[in-house]
């Protein structure tokens, strides 16, 4: 018979599977969905089986559950900190209403806006910016 996993008593079974069903994160839900069938006293590789992940992913989430409860359970991928390169907007608040007032028309060389044409207006708008400052 294979040796059943440790499962820190964070929480009770029942309180797993509502946090399985209720969790509105695709990973996480299947996270809780593994923690819950471990807590009904299914193995850890089956579990990992049932839920469609990795065995050692499996036993990554399990570490992480026992180690810090509810905590250890939750995707850091979704968390949002500021912009994707950590640093501040590259636009003010002024320079961004003006900007999507600007995209509210066609751009000057009458066609459609693209990735280069937004570009290019934000490095015209900045240095004109800078000149106004300078003056």
């Amino acid at each position: 018979m294979p040796k059943k996993a440790y499962l820190a008593n964070h929480l009770n079974s029942d309180e797993r599977k509502q946090k399985y069903l209720k969790s509105q994160d695709g990973v996480e839900s299947r996270r809780w969905h593994l923690l819950w069938k471990v807590s009904l006293n299914w193995t850890l590789k089956n579990s990992a089986i049932a839920v469609g992940i990795n065995y050692d992913y499996a036993k990554k989430i399990l570490k992480k559950y026992n180690e810090l409860g509810a905590e250890g359970v939750k995707n850091l991928k979704n968390q949002h900190h500021g912009s994707k390169r950590g640093n501040k907007s590259l636009l003010s608040d002024e320079q961004l209403e003006k900007l999507a007032k600007e995209l509210e028309s066609r751009p000057a060389d009458g066609g459609i806006w693209t990735g280069p044409k937004v570009a290019r207006w934000i490095e015209i708008d900045a240095a004109i910016s800078e000149k106004k400052r300078s003056s």
